[in-house]
């Protein structure tokens, strides 16, 4: 297909905006099918929030996320990421779950050992975890067909739409009379109302409920974030207990991965250059301009930034209109998520885990109490306050993947930590101001199930909202592009008409955890989106050729 010569006079299809890991995936998928593409990342280093980087001399930690557990699979397959470098470790234990008291709820990878688990606590719990386990697969299967489908066109439906709409169709036929009744009951509801109706005990509730508000500005009683935790259970084997899987090295090692299927296909990575406009002419993308001041024309620009930012900040407010504009600048990314990394003098104890810590410390640590306990956190986030008691997600990846801890920091342990909720907009204070301090609570929280973890700190990295914005081009500090909200879900994500990867002008796309369907290291919405952009070129090519 002949390009577009940018000044350095190459021929390219397709220049992508941001090296995270969608966007490469979708630059993977475009120079697989034989087009000219160019990634450009602002920062010095590719993955976005999938990356790695050193704390402490030999100790490298998940900078922001740090597992990789829903990527998909046909992704690993298609791009041969295995063949680039990625090992995946997949710990048998998916989530230890300690409250302070000493005990603790465990949910493992097979659902009848959970079950087993839970038997002394709650006999009726633990056969509800299995009905419940059954549940969330069963719908979780139909939502990754969602997820794989393009949104149709609600404007002008085409034979695809419809022959998409078939297959949908046959799969929620497939969930049965009962199944097509629950999904729909269950999709607008409060996670906590979800759990109540197959749980007693209230730390199984919130072991179970902790995935409908990860990353979002959720509680458990938020209408909704059922959704969430089924979405999070589709197209992997998570089930109720969800995905725990690292990659070697780090979430880095994945994006290095990809980065290598880039190359392989032919396509080149630039980092260190900043992207500050999209050039359009007459209702078309034709390129970007740099911060440099370079110009570089491509027949199709693909954004893997925040939707908002993309069309806020990079596309002519002219060729955007006033409209679009508006829609785009209350697309809500009402980030509430901090992370606190830490390199330890060694594994921390936690009295819950017993004799079997070696074990069930490999996979996510929990630290929720209860639902109210949940909400109570997320009420302080409402109104503009770091919570006193954060949910925190951790995981000591270094237990699972000693690589990361080599040479002086061989005997350590690296602690990652997603600290929830902590609100972008503070009302006292500010986030530069108030680093240590969040800091601070996130250890003592973890001393309530860890004792004497502060005693081992040997480095400390606290990541707020702002750093989040700042410095990984997150807006709002919000980890997922934007609130899953049923809101901001398939046809209405980003925005209802703009759903089908193309956006504002033609010949513009995003790929990014802004686009269906949605957040977390899946790369999904890059692999849908890069299916629609060599259709759409192709199609261009053949009616030039005509």
């Amino acid at each position: 297909m002949a390009g577009s010569k940018d000044q350095r006079g190459l021929d390219l299809d397709a220049v992508v905006v941001g090296g995270g890991h969608n966007a490469l995936v979708t630059a993977a998928y475009l120079g697989k099918a034989g087009l000219r593409v160019l990634v450009l990342e602002r920062r010095e280093r590719i993955g976005g929030a999938a990356d790695t980087s050193e704390l402490s001399p030999g100790a490298r930690v998940p900078t922001l996320a740090h597992t990789v557990g829903r990527l998909r699979r046909s992704v690993v397959e298609d791009l041969a990421l295995k063949g680039h470098g990625l090992s995946l470790i997949g710990p048998d234990v998916r989530a230890f779950v300690p409250s302070p008291g000493g005990s603790a709820v465990t949910l493992w990878s097979d659902p009848t050992h959970t079950a087993e688990g839970l038997r002394p606590r709650s006999t009726a719990d633990a056969d509800g975890f299995l009905r419940f386990d059954g549940l969330v697969r069963s719908i979780g299967r139909f939502l990754a067909e969602l997820g794989r489908m393009v949104p149709p066109d609600i404007d002008a439906p085409g034979l695809d739409d419809a022959l998409a709409g078939l297959r949908l169709g046959r799969s929620f036929r497939g969930l049965g009379t009962a199944g097509t009744r629950t999904i729909t009951r269950i999709l607008p509801m409060a996670v906590a109302d979800l759990v109540a109706e197959a749980f007693a005990d209230d730390a199984v509730r919130a072991a179970v409920a902790w995935r409908g508000v990860r990353y979002c500005a959720m509680g458990p009683w938020s209408a909704g974030s059922a959704a969430v935790l089924l979405m999070d259970s589709a197209g992997n084997d998570g089930g109720a207990a969800g995905e725990t899987v690292f990659a070697r090295g780090g979430p880095g090692a994945l994006s290095e991965a990809l980065a290598g299927a880039v190359r392989a296909a032919g396509g080149e990575i630039r980092t260190g250059v900043e992207v500050v406009s999209i050039s359009s002419h007459d209702g078309r993308a034709t390129g970007v301009v740099l911060s440099s001041g370079e110009e570089i024309a491509a027949r199709a620009v693909v954004s893997g930034l925040e939707p908002r930012r993309t069309l806020v900040d990079l596309v002519d407010p002219v060729a955007l209109g006033p409209s679009l504009g508006w829609r785009a600048g209350n697309y809500r990314t009402p980030g509430v998520v901090a992370k606190v990394n830490l390199v330890l003098d060694g594994t921390p104890i936690f009295p819950a885990a017993g004799d079997d810590a070696g074990r069930l410390l490999r996979g996510r640590i929990v630290v929720a109490p209860g639902i109210d306990a949940m909400e109570r956190a997320f009420d302080a986030s409402k109104y503009g306050r770091m919570s006193d008691e954060p949910v925190l997600e951790a995981t000591i990846p270094s237990l699972a993947d000693p690589t990361l801890v080599e040479g002086a920091a061989a005997g350590t342990q690296v602690m990652s930590v997603i600290a929830q909720y902590a609100p972008y907009h503070l009302r006292e204070g500010d986030w530069d101001g108030s680093r240590e301090a969040l800091g601070d609570r996130v250890v003592a929280r973890l001393e309530e199930v860890a004792p004497g973890i502060g005693r081992m700190i040997r480095a400390r990295q606290v990541l707020t909202p702002l750093d989040l914005e700042r410095d990984y081009g997150l807006t709002g500090g919000h980890p997922l592009h934007g609130e899953p909200g049923l809101d901001q879900f398939f046809l209405w994500r980003p925005l209802l008409g703009h759903a089908r990867y193309r956006v504002a002008l033609e010949g513009l796309f995003l790929c990014g955890s802004g686009a269906h369907p949605g957040g977390g290291i899946t790369g999904g919405p890059g692999q849908n989106a890069a299916r629609e952009i060599v259709g759409d070129l192709r199609r261009r090519s053949a009616r030039r050729a005509r």
